[in-house]
């Protein structure tokens, strides 16, 4: 790494330990440079404002998912048994990681209403490892021909949407909320199914 990566880096990490200690609405670019030992000026150097900050930290927390993602995608199991680790995956991941620390929450509800095409383009790249596990299960016969994989993802994300996002967990437990998750992908991967006939438009 460089020196300016370097540097992004520590203020990334810092501004990554007194959010998750104070919050963000708590937390100051001030105080992350003071925390860094440099002026307020020179961080912005690095990142324009807060809120760039809390979409580099989400970035992070992603990179690794979809590295978790492109790895499911890539399994020689079946599609189905891919597509209900992908999801059962990511609402355990994102349940265990608000109990852990509840200010992400906070973070998440800035993203959103601050930054929606970030969340648009998230969903977008997780597209593309849901299309190829639905060509997989389409070419093997496992599921019924798609005219439109990537529609067919995407309705997927809708469908599943409850279980993807923490502000609509609705303060439920994790147990009942796989079972809701198990129950839903009972549905789609049923409409799926190579017996399955295509909907009429």
């Amino acid at each position: 790494m460089n020196d300016t990566t370097d540097t992004r880096q520590q203020i990334l990490e810092a501004a990554m330990e007194r959010i998750h200690h104070y919050g963000y609405g708590k937390t100051t670019m001030s105080e992350i440079a003071r925390d860094c030992s440099m002026s307020a000026g020179n961080i912005y150097r690095f990142f324009a404002s807060k809120i760039d900050i809390a979409e580099a930290m989400a970035r992070k927390f992603n990179a690794k998912v979809f590295e978790d993602y492109a790895a499911i995608a890539r399994k020689k199991t079946s599609a189905s048994a891919r597509l209900r680790e992908f999801f059962e995956m990511s609402l355990d991941r994102t349940f265990k990681a608000i109990e852990e620390d509840a200010k992400i929450l906070e973070v998440a509800n800035v993203l959103k209403q601050e930054r929606p095409l970030y969340f648009n383009e998230q969903l977008a790249q997780e597209r593309v490892y849901l299309v190829q596990i639905l060509n997989d299960g389409a070419q093997t016969g496992e599921f019924r021909p798609l005219d439109r994989p990537e529609e067919t993802a995407e309705y997927m994300q809708a469908a599943l949407m409850k279980f993807r996002f923490p502000q609509l967990f609705s303060a439920l437990s994790l147990p009942k909320l796989q079972r809701e998750l198990v129950g839903v992908l009972d549905l789609l991967l049923a409409a799926l199914s190579c017996g399955a006939s295509t909907p009429d438009r």
